[in-house]
């Protein structure tokens, strides 16, 4: 096959840039399996449970060779960066990691690579295929690493030179040998500004993390009461976090998407706690409708919620109206949560001093 072709296939389904490795995974597959026996993945025994199958892609699909691995930039055109600070400092809004406010990525990236392998079959003929997009047991950062679409950084996100780390992963497993691309060479020297500003210490040392402690964990894929160390860490966060990324140097050369489907939806870069706390449920499955954010479901949803609001009733930046309207749609709201948000409500409603 001529790779020149794949690659400007490649940017015709609007991906940004294409490498290719093979399947031989090596010393990561040891370093999952330690990782596993520690216990840092947390509630997230699904990554257990398929730990051999992220260790070997071939067992995804018996005859694979090569694995041709896609990114594509999701920050969009008119997005401001520096905004993001000012909103993780503001403790009246609800903050939504960047890559959340727009349409599910998954459903994004899942057609436009079955698109592009459908290209391939017409260029070529049949092969066997299969495409991924955070969907599967497959080390996709890792086999990105191989691929040569950048380097883990100390936060282990992948990190390209020339756009950063907003972008998202996509494979596709194929029995075609082709020509394997070489791997990145790592470009964070001595800087360690991701793990310094981890609010809650997560990226215990460099390249090391511990999802239990991780605010995207945390909010995202615990399904139990955020554990009361890590209340006041998550400040105004509601769903995911930035700051390993916002912090990290590189992003000075993030590349803007012009993918309409990473366009923010329901100002969610700018909503207010307490816009967000009135949504019913019915409009929180209304609004997050195509979303990856619907998953966690309204209960999860309410309880990220009302941490960050217990978070801005001790902040001193409230004034006495903001801290009494705050103060009054938890009070209302607690005799009809369930057990889970009501735990947290009363949390949040306890004499705390200011923070």
């Amino acid at each position: 096959m001529n790779i020149a072709w794949l690659r400007e296939q490649a940017t015709l389904f609007g991906f940004d840039r294409l490498r290719i490795t093979d399947t031989y995974l090596g010393e990561a597959s040891e370093r999952l399996r330690q990782w596993l026996a520690e216990g840092r993945h947390g509630h997230m025994d699904y990554m257990s449970r398929h730990a051999l199958l992220r260790a070997d892609p071939k067992l995804l699909l018996p005859g694979t060779v090569r694995v041709i691995c896609v990114s594509l930039n999701y920050l969009p055109d008119d997005h401001d960066i520096d905004q993001e600070w000012r909103q993780l400092a503001n403790p009246r809004a609800g903050v939504i990691s960047m890559y959340a406010r727009g349409r599910d990525y998954h459903k994004v990236l899942r057609g436009r690579l079955n698109d592009f392998a459908k290209a391939i079959e017409g260029q070529i003929g049949p092969f066997g295929y299969r495409v991924f997009t955070d969907s599967a047991p497959l080390m996709e950062v890792e086999l990105a690493r191989k691929a040569g679409l950048g380097w883990r950084g100390k936060h282990t996100v992948l990190l390209n030179r020339e756009s950063g780390s907003f972008f998202f992963l996509g494979e596709i497993l194929v029995d075609l040998a082709l020509p394997v691309d070489p791997e990145e060479v790592q470009h964070c020297g001595t800087c360690t500004a991701c793990i310094d500003v981890c609010p809650t210490q997560a990226i215990t040392a460099p390249y090391q993390l511990d999802a239990r402690k991780c605010i995207s964990y945390l909010t995202i894929e615990n399904p139990a009461a955020i554990p009361l160390e890590f209340r006041r860490p998550m400040g105004n966060r509601i769903y995911g976090c930035d700051d390993c990324q916002l912090i990290c140097p590189w992003n000075k050369f993030a590349k803007r998407s012009s993918v309409p489907d990473f366009v923010e939806r329901h100002g969610l870069g700018e909503q207010s706690l307490l816009a967000l706390w009135a949504w019913t449920e019915a409009e929180f499955e209304q609004r997050h409708e195509g979303s990856a954010i619907r998953r966690i479901g309204y209960s999860r949803w309410r309880r990220n919620l009302a941490v960050a609001m217990g978070n801005a009733l001790a902040n001193s930046a409230l004034n006495e109206i903001e801290h009494a309207e705050i103060k009054s749609a938890l009070t209302v709201a607690m005799p009809m949560a369930d057990d889970l948000v009501r735990e947290h409500i009363q949390w949040a409603l306890q004499p705390e001093s200011t923070i």
